[in-house]
């Protein structure tokens, strides 16, 4: 009786068995350990990859702000006049200026020739159809006006849309209205005007257009060197510096120079070692291990940021350029400390600056870059382009990280699939445990019976 009376309870109602709730415990117990592994590899891999983007980008950010530092200019300063009233002065983009200082004279600047008309009463008032001959370096162009669209106004206007390449102006006071011819400046651009119009001709055939100003070239003297220019905007004689003349003054001598251009190197180069030093700590601690804690950085083993940081500290020592009296990092006081970082020695670095500022800014950042002169920019990015590389240690460290958040993609899809073949197992499992419970329950019931007549037939 004691036995039966335990089934009884274990069978309750029903079955007794509560078989959803023991798949969903079951399942639970047999995937949660699965799952717990599979988000560490998961997260991890996640860290890796976003760490070693980060790396990269930052080496880009690096290599690029350092190109833009280096844009030509960096070690000019500002570009100064002593007379920015005769000459201003500009740099010129791309290029680096060079042979400064310099000194300029100014004997004549560029002028355009210039023709005024006879005085008009009335700009509207009508001159007569006919043809203007306009002749120039660009050719001869015609200039026709016709009855009814001949004034002043008129043939100001045409002259204008002929594309001669001269301005047509008319200029008004109390006696009239004066038409103004103005060409380009420089002598090549020298103008006649011939045609119908005899007041409006030049050179005159009688009363005619009278010479306010001849087309002329600019004459300065740049270092002792005596040179011509059809412009007033000068790019070509002194590299990398662009000269507008304002007013010519014999005698007078301009200093054209870079402002403090050994405060401006050493800016550079400090600027240059901080950021990279920046960078370095950065990677120090991505790549980092701590055996005490057995903690480790995200990028800690990582091949393709160890090349990295391997070439990146070979920099202080690589040669920028191939002659010079300073052709590395390392000969200007830039040293390297054990954590890779970079430091600078500033007496040493003082004592190169003052000894030839110019061997140093070439250095860093040559004049004519080659495979043999890239300077710190050049060097950099060649570095930055070989880690990048298809086939590069930053692109393999990448495409192994990929692959295996595909590969752990993959693990969970088939977690997913055991766990749904399992349930299904387990669900099949208890449903016939329920049958047979069933069936024992009837015959529970069944001998209870028996039981009860055999004992009322004892008695």
């Amino acid at each position: 009786m004691i036995m039966f009376d335990s089934i009884s309870n274990l069978i309750d109602s029903g079955t007794g068995v509560n078989s959803g709730q023991l798949v969903v415990d079951l399942l639970a117990a047999s995937r949660e350990p699965k799952e717990a592994i599979l988000q560490r590899r998961e997260q991890t891999n996640s860290l890796k990859i976003s760490a070693l983007a980060s790396a990269s980008s930052s080496l880009d950010i690096f290599a690029a702000a350092l190109t833009d530092l280096l844009d030509g200019r960096a070690f000019a300063g500002d570009l100064v006049s002593s007379q920015p009233s005769l000459a201003s002065v500009n740099f010129i983009d791309g290029a680096r200026p060079q042979g400064l200082p310099a000194t300029v004279e100014i004997s004549q600047i560029a002028t355009a020739r210039r023709l005024v008309s006879d005085v008009v009463v009335d700009s509207n008032a009508a001159l007569g159809a006919g043809t203007m001959t306009i002749t120039n370096d660009g050719g001869s162009f015609d200039v026709t006006l016709v009855n009814g669209t001949d004034s002043l106004a008129d043939l100001a206007n045409a002259i204008m849309g002929s594309g001669t390449g001269l301005s047509a102006t008319i200029v008004t006071d109390n006696d009239g209205a004066r038409l103004v011819l103005e060409g380009q400046e420089g002598a090549d651009n020298t103008f006649t005007v011939t045609g119908d119009f005899g007041d409006f001709n030049y050179p005159p055939g009688g009363a005619g257009m009278a010479l306010v100003s001849e087309a002329a070239n600019a004459m300065i003297t740049v270092d002792g060197v005596n040179l011509n220019y059809g412009s007033n905007v000068i790019d070509s004689a002194i590299p990398g510096v662009s000269i507008v003349l304002n007013a010519a003054s014999p005698g007078t001598q301009i200093i054209i120079n870079g402002d403090q251009p050994t405060s401006t190197v050493a800016d550079v180069v400090t600027e240059f070692v901080d950021a990279y030093s920046k960078l370095r700590r950065a990677l120090n601690e991505a790549t980092a291990f701590d055996g005490g804690s057995n903690a480790a950085g995200p990028l800690a083993g990582d091949a393709g940021v160890r090349e990295m940081v391997r070439s990146l500290g070979q920099i202080g020592a690589a040669t920028l350029v191939d002659s010079g009296a300073y052709r590395a990092l390392s000969d200007i006081g830039v040293k390297t400390n054990r954590d890779g970082t970079l430091s600078i020695d500033r007496d040493r670095l003082d004592a190169v600056l003052a000894n030839d500022v110019e061997a140093v800014s070439n250095m860093l950042d040559p004049l004519v870059v080659d495979d043999n002169n890239l300077g710190i920019a050049g060097v950099l990015q060649a570095i930055r382009d070989r880690l990048q590389d298809e086939n590069g240690a930053l692109e393999s460290s990448q495409k192994r990280l990929d692959q295996i958040r595909k590969i752990l993609i993959q693990d969970r899809e088939k977690l997913d699939q055991d766990s749904d073949r399992y349930a299904a197992q387990l669900q099949q499992s208890f449903a016939n445990m329920d049958r047979q419970l069933v069936v024992l329950q009837a015959t529970q019931s069944y001998l209870t019976q028996q039981i009860a007549v055999w004992n009322g037939n004892n008695d």
